[in-house]
């Protein structure tokens, strides 16, 4: 399986959001039908695409 090759995350963030913010990301996450984490996770990662591709423009 591909996620047995990904690091064992050692850090966990906690931060606050409105309760809007918060049903907004459930209802995503139940239409992509992934967890929350993933998708914070795969927020985090894009930037560091961007930041990548931003430097080599």
């Amino acid at each position: 399986m591909w996620y047995l090759d990904l690091p064992k995350p050692e850090i966990f963030i906690t931060f606050r959001v409105t309760e809007a913010e918060k049903e907004l990301l459930k209802q995503y996450c139940d239409q992509k039908c992934t967890t929350q984490t993933d998708i914070l996770r795969e927020l985090i990662r894009g930037l560091r695409r961007r930041k990548t591709a931003a430097t080599h423009s």
